[in-house]
């Protein structure tokens, strides 16, 4: 009977790669605190969302481990992030063009 545990493929990830994920992630949370006290204008909300992006990267690459899965792993999660812009795109046009048409009755 063979063994099933030892024939799928296990990584083990050096502690030192959880602590420097980690040692960024709290540098990345500073530094979003610190960004949020200057006034950037209309581009604080993309600063904010550029370094969450960045941060959420981190912990599915690594706390997840899929940096270190298979292509299929990749492949789905490249997926799911293809799924949410398309949802996202097509929302925010939604949004976007709603003045185009005038309202009835106005």
């Amino acid at each position: 009977m063979p063994n099933h545990e030892k024939s799928a493929e296990h990584h083990v990830v050096p502690k030192r790669i959880y602590f420097g994920v980690f040692f960024a992630l709290v540098v990345l949370t500073w530094v979003t605190t610190y960004v949020s006290t200057i006034d950037l204008g209309r581009w604080n909300i993309f600063v904010a969302l550029a370094i969450a992006i960045f941060k959420a990267s981190l912990v599915a690459l690594f706390f997840m481990h899929v940096f270190y899965s298979a292509r299929l792993t990749k492949m789905i999660v490249t997926a799911a992030i293809f799924w949410l812009t398309l949802l996202l795109f097509i929302t925010m046009a939604d949004f976007w063009t709603r003045g185009w048409m005038g309202v009835p009755g106005r």
